[in-house]
């Protein structure tokens, strides 16, 4: 009989009838072979988990606009920022970092700020943190950093004397050590935190001057933070708070917003600036590079399948457009090849053609096959460059200025060299702004996480990295100190023993 309603068919499109009931020799005899039907259904259940992110594994997303409120024109040519008043679509992907996929959302956990913009000249990936700076400085330590985040390989448990033991190690990541330990590293959801590009990115405008930039997303709902113990109360009631915090404020309308500004630095004043301006884990004090106003973004539209969407994301900071572009950041340059390779085993060599990945606009290349290509492969064109037949060509418009890297040597430099080794001024500094009741949350927190600390280097992790909490400022190492039922006096001794 016929009706309007759709027919149930296979995934070549051939209508069947049994969905629950296999084919069987008799109601209680074995199954056929032959009832493809199960096999189908079994195979593709089989393979319906993709691998999971090696970081970022559990996140929330949501598509948005952005609108330009100020003109930033002397800065960038970037044709999404040439009006006020214009809007573009976005998609933002939050995150945690360090857990894996069925993790709780309100761990302590730095965040990810993942945010895609659908231009008229490509899509532009600005992929970051919460936090404006990172643990590190160089890739080539960022896989040994991981592996103290993830489990132990022997008890396939967290480990607090992994993490400490590197970053005691690591004095480069007290400053992100801080701000983690702090309110900033339990985030009441993904509303009510900032999002920053945290590396050092560059703008080039019409003139085709290069000015070096950095971009926070300051959040409209204000900042809100769980304490230690609701945060971990939270993952007991509902570990998946986040996701439901952003679902259904977009749901009810109560759409969340956040003001982009940038930070802008000239080349000359990169030169002669007190800290490397390219360094992750250093910030741009706002007193000498202030905050510029530029849009707002908003997020609107929940993704209607988070497989599809979420899931299938996939971002990467090498995505620029013109008018925006890299710097020597070390930790960006890292990131350039590593995150699209990190897509390409995930997702397949034309992950870019998946939905939410796929620019809106024109895509020109020579780039053809591979698993899974679904845009017809660019037909009968011709599949080389240079070629007679076509119509593509390299738009000398978009060649952007030299670098002046004010060297021509090629070789390992030590990343914490001297001018380059003061990894306590700024963690000391962001401790001594917080109020008495941050500062007292903070020591509280440090403390907790270090008491995990044990093994035979117990004692050893400890007193090293007190050291690095009294050189960024006495009264924290000391109140630290005090916290761990450490021998302040011995804990001195034992500071001069790693200066």
């Amino acid at each position: 009989m016929e009706t309007n309603k759709k027919k149930l068919t296979t995934a070549s499109g051939i209508p069947y009838t049994e969905n629950e009931n296999s084919m069987t020799v008799g109601p209680r005899g074995p199954i056929l072979l032959q009832d493809f039907i199960l096999h189908e259904k079994m195979a593709h259940f089989n393979r319906e988990r993709i691998p999971e992110r090696v970081v970022h594994a559990k996140g929330s997303g949501a598509y948005g606009t952005f609108t330009v409120t100020h003109d930033i024109s002397k800065y960038t040519r970037a044709k999404l920022f040439n009006q006020i008043g214009k809007q573009t679509k976005t998609f933002l992907r939050f995150s945690t970092v360090g857990g894996e996929k069925g993790s709780a959302d309100t761990e302590r956990d730095p965040r990810g700020f993942a945010l895609k913009f659908y231009t008229e000249e490509g899509n532009w990936d600005l992929v970051g943190n919460n936090t404006p700076v990172f643990f590190i400085k160089d890739p080539k330590k960022f896989g040994d950093f991981i592996h103290t985040q993830k489990r132990d390989p022997y008890t396939n448990c967290k480990s607090a004397t992994m993490m400490w033991d590197f970053w005691s190690l690591n004095p480069e990541s007290l400053h992100q050590v801080t701000i983690l330990m702090s309110g900033r590293g339990t985030p009441y959801g993904y509303r009510h935190m900032d999002g920053f590009g945290s590396h050092t990115f560059s703008m080039i405008n019409a003139k085709n001057e290069r000015h070096w930039v950095k971009f926070h997303f300051k959040t409209q709902q204000g900042i809100k933070n769980f304490t230690g113990e609701e945060a971990s109360a939270m993952r007991g009631v509902d570990p998946d708070f986040a996701q439901h915090d952003l679902l259904h404020a977009i749901d009810n309308g109560d759409f969340p917003k956040w003001n982009l500004k940038i930070q802008v630095m000239t080349e000359e004043q990169a030169k002669t600036y007190q800290w490397n301006p390219f360094d992750l884990t250093k910030v741009w004090p706002h007193g000498d590079f202030p905050l510029i106003d530029v849009g707002v973004l908003e997020l609107n539209q929940n993704p209607d399948n988070y497989f599809a969407h979420v899931e299938q994301s996939a971002f990467a900071p090498a995505h620029v457009v013109d008018g925006i572009g890299y710097s020597p950041d070390k930790m960006l340059q890292g990131r350039l090849l590593s995150y699209p390779d990190a897509h390409r085993y995930r997702l397949g060599a034309n992950y870019e053609q998946i939905p939410v990945n796929r620019c809106p606009f024109a895509v020109n290349n020579y780039e053809r096959d591979g698993q899974m290509r679904v845009d017809g492969n660019h037909g009968s064109a011709a599949n080389y460059y240079p070629n007679s037949f076509d119509d593509i060509v390299a738009d000398e418009y978009y060649k952007q200025p030299l670098w002046d890297l004010g060297t021509g040597l090629a070789g390992w430099y030590d990343r914490n060299a001297e001018g380059e080794n003061d990894h306590y001024t700024q963690p000391g500094n962001l401790y001594r702004l917080m109020s008495d009741a941050e500062k007292h949350e903070l020591i509280k927190n440090i403390t907790g996480a270090m008491s995990g600390i044990d093994g035979p280097k117990r004692e050893l992790i400890i007193n090293r990295q007190l050291c690095h909490w009294f050189r960024a400022d006495i009264g924290l190492g000391m109140a630290v100190a005090k916290g761990l039922q450490v021998n302040t006096d011995e804990a001195m001794k034992a500071m001069a023993t790693y200066v």
